[in-house]
Parts: structure tokens; sequence; C-alpha cells
């Protein structure tokens, strides 16, 4: 047995039993990513010796019965979570030496939980992107097919689960920066609520629409890792104060009288072919277990693009006026003024994605132009929230594909940022919404690429999300595939 194949709670079982230690799991771990990372290029920073610190001091925990769920297991994290004393450069050149003398909430709750951190993954610069090739250092390559993309941003993470480089990860998601990696690579990957998950510590890019969520190999692990990350937090203005379930309650069979909707605005022109049959497919599995199923619209679909690349470059270009050279981070030292100083640092520290959105925001917050743009985005991002309000009056999930094709071909679309955007037209309304999104396998092109089946709910109806996700899992075997490296 591979143990790095295990997922989280297979571990978890084992390591109860004392039947493999934390350093072992640690150390097939770290000897997994020796043998395929040079190919994958999922993780920016490995934290080997640190790891296999914590894993002895979780074998002691466990020694004593001191055991929790996530104790022992080697996880990643993406690149834009501070960690105190791990490299934190969000992907990107400006803060490619910054070292953060704090942890995330998300990380400090993982740490609590004597999680092991493997290291730090791979990411588009400040989780803008879709493919993981906007990386100031290197992109990450797809498990499944090393000449495609992963996805994006959270491109590190997804691709180190699905190529057994760690149990389980941390990614996040702005506008489909957990779901659409995990379609891509095969795994499952939950956007939880807005407010659901404490972002402090979380280098923001916009910061309404920024989340936090678990990318695992299975339903059952992505329970266990909500469990551990989600809760209030006095850090976060906008962390809800709300009680969070046990999800693995939600692990149980049957979807007998759930109404499902199916949006027909969620039906691209120029659909992958393989991707219409996969998601048809999943619909009937679905309603097979017992669920019913039926057409609904979200009329204002049509605008959720737009709106999103106005309302998330206007945040980012807002969050990144930090990084002009003085207080931290990298900076320019050739210029003979404070004003180039500043033009210089900002030219060479960010990459041509994330100086095109500081651009398209700085334009949309202008003045004279802020109503028209900024304004009118921020109205029709209610109509869309509006939209969902209304169809979850009578539907108890939405299903939908995550992304309009599989896997495409590294450099295919570097050069037409609206194609790349495009990538992302069915995961961003949920962030618009703040409602929660959910990518589980369901099943494979004709290449052999792994094609997501997207779950909406309701704000803070995460559990239900599982539990369809979890009822399709057992009646598919998508889940238990893996690429070979």
């Amino acid at each position: 047995m591979d143990l790095y194949s295990l997922t989280i709670h297979e571990a978890h079982e084992l390591l109860k039993k004392r039947e493999i230690s934390s350093v072992e799991l640690a150390s097939a771990v770290f000897d997994r990513i020796g043998q395929v990372d040079d190919k994958v290029c999922a993780y920016l920073t490995p934290a080997k010796d640190r790891a296999m610190a914590d894993a002895g001091a979780a074998d002691e925990l466990i020694r004593r019965g001191e055991m929790r769920p996530l104790t022992g297991i080697p996880l990643a994290i993406k690149d834009i979570l501070c960690t105190e004393g791990i490299r934190t450069t969000c992907g990107s050149k400006i803060l490619e030496d910054f070292i953060p003398p704090y942890s995330s909430t998300v990380a400090k709750k993982l740490a609590d939980a004597h999680a092991v951190i493997a290291g730090k993954t791979n990411l588009d610069e400040f989780a803008m992107g879709s493919s993981t090739e906007h990386s100031a250092f290197m992109p990450t390559h797809n498990p499944w097919d090393l000449t495609r993309i992963p996805g994006g941003s959270s491109g590190g993470s997804a691709a180190a689960v699905a190529a057994d480089e760690c149990i389980g990860a941390i990614g996040t998601d702005t506008g489909g920066s957990i779901r659409q990696p995990c379609s891509h690579c095969g795994a499952v990957g939950l956007k939880p609520t807005y407010g659901r998950v404490s972002r402090f510590g979380l280098v923001a890019f916009a910061s309404s629409l920024d989340q936090i969520g678990p990318i695992t190999k299975d339903v059952t692990d992505c329970a266990l890792l909500m469990n551990e990350i989600c809760g209030h937090d006095p850090m976060d203005s906008t962390s809800v104060s709300r009680s969070v379930p046990d999800y693995t309650e939600a692990l149980r069979p049957g979807l007998q009288g759930l109404v499902v909707g199916i949006p027909k605005e969620y039906r691209a022109e120029g659909m992958d072919e393989d991707v219409t049959e996969a998601v048809t497919a999943a619909i009937k599995v679905i309603e097979g277990l017992g669920a019913r199923c039926k057409e609904v619209s979200l009329p204002h679909t049509q605008y959720a693009l737009a709106t999103y690349y106005l309302i998330a470059p206007a945040e980012a270009s807002s969050n990144l006026a930090r990084y002009d050279g003085v207080k931290y981070g990298f900076r320019d030292n050739t210029a003979d003024d404070l004003t180039q100083m500043y033009q210089n640092t900002r030219s060479n520290g960010f990459g041509p994605e994330v100086q095109r959105r500081i651009i398209i925001g700085t334009y949309a917050l202008s003045a004279g132009y802020y109503e028209a743009y900024y304004g009118k985005a921020s109205q029709v991002r209610t109509l869309i929230i509006e939209d969902f309000k209304r169809t979850f009056e009578t539907c108890d999930v939405l299903l939908s594909p995550v992304t309009p094709t599989p896997a495409f071909k590294l450099g295919e679309k570097l050069d037409d940022p609206l194609a790349m955007y495009l990538s992302d037209i069915f995961t961003l309304p949920a962030n618009l919404a703040g409602i929660p999104g959910l990518s589980v396998p369901c099943g494979f092109s004709k290449q052999g690429l792994p094609i997501g089946l997207q779950i909406l709910g309701k704000h803070f109806d995460e559990e239900k999300l599982i539990r369809v996700a979890y009822n399709f899992e057992q009646a598919t075997d998508y889940h238990t595939r893996r690429p070979r490296l």
C-alpha cells in the first residue's frame, strides 16, 4: 500500500489503530513529492523539516490518546494564506521573500488540529487567473496530462491532491478558483458560503468575493476539513457568528424528496460535448437516487461575467495598492526619486495579468466612471443574488457544469484574456451571490481528462451540497481513479 494515496479518513483510521505513524505517512508524502513534483510543479515551498517535526509531535499525541480527525495528516496550503515562519509569496515576485510574522486563522486552526503542513502550493499571481500559468515562478501541470493546465487559481493545491503529493489541501475561491481546478484535476472542492470561513490572514484579492475552502480526494474528506476550518472569527469583520454543524452527519444515503434545479442559462454556446454528456449522465444518476429534477431560470446570469470583471478588479486595485516598495516586499532600487520607485516597483514586481486587472479596476473606480461601472455592477450583483434567492424558494440545490470544457493546453489561452475569463462563466455567479458551491468528479472526456459536476446551494446550506455529492460519489467510481505519473 502506498501511504501517500490514502484519503484523510483512511489515514486517520490507520493512525488511530497505530498501524502506521504520522512520521511514516509524512515521509511517504515527501518521497512522492520528490518523485513527481518536478513534472507537476505543484509546490512553491515544501516545508519538510518543519513537517517532519510536526509529524513526530503528532505521533506523541496519538500515543497519549489525544487524537483529532486531522492529527498527523499531511496537508498542503495555497500560497496566499499567511503561515508564520513559512514563506508566503502569493505567486508574485513582489512577495518572493516575504515570511509572515503570523498565521492566518485557517492555518492556525489546522495547526491546532495537529495537522502536518507539507508546504505551500503554486497559484496564479494573487489568485488572478484560471490556469495557474500566471504564477511568477512557474506554471503548474495537470497530473492527468502534463501538457495541460490544472485550472486556477488554486491549481497547485488541486494538482497536489490529484498527484497524491498531499493527503488533502486548502484553496481559495474568488470566482471559481477551488471548483474549476478540482473539475480539471478530478478532485472534490468546496467553496463555502461567504463568511463561513475566516479570511483573516488571507492575502486579499477581492474582499467581497474571496473564500477559503477544502480540496480533497473524496467527499468524506471534504466534510472532515470543513469541520475544522469553519467558524466565527472576531479577527474577520465579515465572519458570520453562526454555529457550525458536524458536516460528517450529511454523509448519509438517499436523496428522496430533494428538489434539484437545472439552470437553463448554464448551457454555454460552444460547450464541449464531453462535458455536456457527463453532466447530463450525472443528473440522471441523481434522479435515480430519489431526487426530483426540474428546469429553472437565473435570468441575470448573462451579466455575471461583466459584473464580476468590474467588481473583482476594482477591489483588487484597492487591495494591491499596499505593494508600493516601502513597507514590505520587493522594492526597485534603480529609481532616482520616490515616484519613479513606486512605478518601477509595481511595474517589475507585478505580472501582466495582475497589472491588467489593477488598470481595469482603477479605471472602474475613477472619478466620472465610478457610477457607470462599479456602481452599476453592484446593482446587477443584487439582481443576481435575487435570482438565486427566488430559485431556492422551490429548489434545494442547483446542478450545472463547473467549466465549459475539460482542461485546455498550457499556453492555449494565455494571449486571449477574454477566452480565459470565459472558463469561469459557470462558477463566478456563486461568488457574486455569496452562496456555497461544490465540484465533484462526474466523468472523463474522450482524452481521459476529468470533468466536474457543480452543486450550488442556498447560504449556509453546505450540508445539502455534501449530502448530494456524497450520494453521487457512492453511486459512481470517478473519485477512485488516479492519474498515472
